[in-house]
């Protein structure tokens, strides 16, 4: 009943049958690669400055924060302990009094806050 009838099809038929002209069809297809990105270069670099980079300014004025700790300063940790620093010792611990006489090693990276800062001796 249907016969197979093979017709020759050229794009421009196609973009004729589509009824789309083919110059239109030929500048919505063309750009530069340059162009085509652009979307995603700038995503990226919008990215960057809303979250990266100020995440990596929060995690430096921390890490400047902890190397100024001293004795005597009052601190806040990350548990939620209040204490005076006692003794900064090496290997990125300190020694802080949450008591009278009540002494407890902390990691100097879990100080969330320094509430009240000492002089420096002279």
């Amino acid at each position: 009943m249907y016969r197979n009838l093979a017709l020759p099809v050229t794009a421009s038929a196609l973009v004729a049958a589509a009824g789309v002209t083919p110059a239109y069809a030929q500048a919505a297809g063309g750009g530069s690669a340059a162009f085509q990105f652009l979307p995603l270069i700038l995503i990226f670099a919008i990215m960057y400055f809303l979250i990266i980079r100020p995440q990596q300014k929060k995690a430096k004025d921390h890490a400047a924060m902890v190397d100024a700790l001293r004795r005597g300063d009052q601190v806040v940790t990350q548990g939620g302990l209040i204490g005076k620093v006692s003794k900064v010792m090496d290997e990125g611990r300190i020694e802080v009094e949450i008591a009278q006489g009540v002494k407890v090693q902390v990691v100097k990276a879990t100080i969330a806050q320094v509430l009240s800062k000492t002089e420096p001796a002279s």
